[in-house]
């Protein structure tokens, strides 16, 4: 059987391509490409001259399982994206699904990936981070993603187009907080690229006189432990402090120990809350 490989390709630079890329699309029979308008500028470029055909989201299903019969005969298939590493917000992940079910050998060829490039220039933590790509276009599943986020405390990488972005980042504001810190990350590789920090509320004012140009990763602070532990804190101040000790004891700690962590809970110190227990009777 044939191998499927998947190629990535640059996201602005046409320079931002490998050695092992550019031979592997000239020796592979076939190159599935998302847009082959697009594609065919980076293959005329540096003068590929393999057969190109289209593999994208609304053909994926069966143009999949054509690719899938032409690997199962012995041809290798090249897929490439518009811009990036393949399978990453693109419909690549089916296609190399369905090969594994046949038994047809993957392999990924390293490059260029928006996400990846956008978290490494944003200034905030890319020790753990979550990518969430494109935001759902359904308003319930958006809705429902955005509340997710909320909890989130890596760094979030998102992608949007320029034209959705005010609206976007005003959604962004509205269920994380303006205060929230941001980098927006657009153009990236090419001439005119631009990496803006800011708050969430600072971009929305920004994009209110001055309109976002091309394809933009945004890269979002997650939630700090400090927000969290302030959370956590409102969340039991609104519980009476007896029905807080009947919590814990509930639990089997003992009155004690019980203290010390209502006393944690709340911010408080173990002899401030031993006295408030006494103005309530306890």
């Amino acid at each position: 059987m044939g191998t499927l490989y998947l190629c990535a390709t640059p996201i602005g630079n046409l320079e931002d391509i490998t050695l092992r890329v550019l031979r592997t699309l000239k020796e592979v029979d076939l190159i599935a490409a998302e847009d082959t308008r697009n594609s065919i500028k980076l293959l005329n470029h540096y003068d590929i001259h393999t057969p190109l055909t289209s593999y994208h989201e609304h053909n994926k299903i069966k143009k999949g399982r054509l690719l899938v019969e032409k690997m199962r005969q012995g041809q290798d298939v090249a897929l490439i994206t518009d811009a990036g590493t393949p399978g990453i917000s693109d419909p690549g992940e089916e296609l190399v699904q369905m090969c594994y079910q046949k038994g047809i050998a993957v392999t990924a060829l390293p490059g260029a990936a928006a996400c990846i490039l956008g978290l490494t220039l944003s200034g905030l933590p890319a020790r753990s981070f979550a990518f969430e790509g494109f935001l759902p276009m359904d308003a319930k599943k958006r809705r429902e993603r955005l509340e997710a986020l909320v909890r989130e405390t890596r760094t979030i990488v998102l992608y949007e187009a320029p034209h959705r972005l005010a609206k976007t980042i005003g959604e962004l504001a509205q269920t994380l907080g303006g205060e929230r810190r941001i980098s927006l990350c657009r153009e990236l590789t090419k001439r005119h690229e631009e990496v803006f920090q800011t708050t969430l509320n600072g971009l929305a004012k920004r994009l209110q006189s001055q309109e976002a140009k091309g394809e933009c990763v945004l890269v979002i602070q997650g939630k700090s432990r400090q927000e969290i532990k302030e959370e956590r804190q409102r969340q039991w101040s609104q519980m009476d402090l007896s029905e807080h000790m009947a919590y814990y004891e509930s639990q089997g700690l003992d009155r004690k120990e019980a203290m010390k962590q209502v006393a944690r809970d709340r911010g408080l110190g173990k002899r401030d809350v031993y006295r408030q227990l006494l103005e309530e009777g306890e």
